[in-house]
């Protein structure tokens, strides 16, 4: 039996034209699930879930009640590249959206979690890889996401310089790390 499983990942906000952008998951970077055991995500994981056009949705803290958007309007955008799982999401102007989107500029927000169905996957002792799942949501996670890869940026043409250049170091910084 399949269960419905929840992780969490990095994002990056740019606020220009009200976006949230950046990865909800990134491949091949492994992360200690509970305790339980360490997890990566295969390159390609996601395909077929992209590749059927289903349609995934965009929520806060995985509440079907916070809804941000979602694939089949439009408003969520979802691509494989060789990083991970990127994202494009046009912010809602409702309560959660301006609360994601403000939290998101001050830096508070924790970052990017994801719901899925494992369809392939590896096991080895304490040791599972994602080959392939379905995807049923990303989530912008207010607190703590399930991976420590997790960041969350806030950009905007009309931020002043030095926090763009923090931005630029923090950015260069995890990007070393990996």
């Amino acid at each position: 039996m399949t269960s419905f499983e929840k992780r969490g990942f990095a994002i990056e906000v740019r606020a220009k034209g009200r976006r949230l952008e950046g990865y909800a998951a990134i491949f091949s970077k492994p992360a200690d699930i509970g305790g339980r055991f360490t997890e990566t995500i295969a390159p390609g994981a996601f395909s077929a879930t992209l590749r059927t056009r289903a349609d995934v949705l965009a929520l806060v803290d995985h509440d079907p009640g916070r809804v941000l958007a979602r694939t089949r309007s439009g408003t969520l955008r979802l691509s494989e590249d060789s990083r991970g799982l990127a994202f494009d999401l046009d912010v809602p102007d409702t309560t959660s959206g301006r609360d994601v989107l403000a939290l998101a500029e001050r830096g508070d927000v924790g970052g990017m979690s994801f719901g899925f169905t494992a369809l392939d996957e590896k096991r080895d002792g304490d040791r599972r890889e994602l080959r392939a799942v379905e995807l049923h949501e990303i989530s912008a996670v207010m607190a703590w996401p399930a991976y420590d890869a997790t960041i969350i940026q806030a950009r905007s043409l009309f931020l002043p310089s030095p926090f763009r250049s923090y931005a630029e170091r923090a950015l260069r910084l995890l990007e070393l790390s990996q």
